[in-house]
């Protein structure tokens, strides 16, 4: 299966066990995660819950329609709380395993990024632990520039790691800005 055989969408409630299933496999078996233990459906449900209107949550699945097993996702979240933050975004992207290398982790990862610009984010940024020179060539070959590296700020597998942040400016200064459009404004 490869970016142009697979369907890209919004996730839905019943997405959740799949993305789960990938973002528990990176957390116990990678650094780019830095969950230490499965994470559980609950803690998915809530997350997607309180912030998928605002923020989407994309998936790749194994056809073009709206069912499928997830290849894929990618998702953006609030980067902090205050209200000054409102037009940043934290994004996130993760394909499962064995789907690696065929362009899908690209084609999400440009999707999301095409709907937080046209719902009115300002600035995104994407966290990478170090090292990882795949997710570093692909968040500089869709324009982030490294803007910050994070010293030794989490242990995991028994040492620490860096986390360096990537940022994708969307607009320049263009005073004040607009509300941000609901998700489903705009996909």
């Amino acid at each position: 299966m490869n970016a142009r055989t697979a369907g890209i969408r919004l996730a839905t409630p019943d997405d959740l066990p799949g993305i789960l299933e990938i973002s528990n496999w990176a957390a116990l078996h990678t650094a780019a995660n830095f969950a230490v233990e499965p994470e559980t459906p609950d803690e998915w449900r809530d997350d997607y819950d309180r912030t998928h209107e605002m923020f989407p949550w994309l998936v790749a699945t194994g056809d073009t329609g709206d069912t499928g097993a997830v290849l894929g996702f990618a998702k953006a979240s609030p980067w902090k709380g205050r209200c000054a933050y409102a037009w940043t975004a934290e994004t996130t992207v993760y394909v499962h395993g064995n789907h690696h290398g065929r362009g899908l982790g690209t084609a999400l990862y440009t999707k999301l990024i095409e709907t937080l610009r046209a719902q009115g984010y300002r600035t995104l940024l994407g966290g990478i632990t170090q090292p990882n020179p795949a997710s570093v060539k692909l968040h500089e070959s869709l324009g982030f520039r490294r803007v910050a590296l994070l010293e030794q700020v989490g242990w995991k597998f028994d040492r620490w790691h860096d986390v360096g942040y990537w940022q994708l400016d969307l607009a320049g200064d263009t005073g004040t800005p607009a509300p941000i459009t609901p998700v489903g404004g705009v996909f």
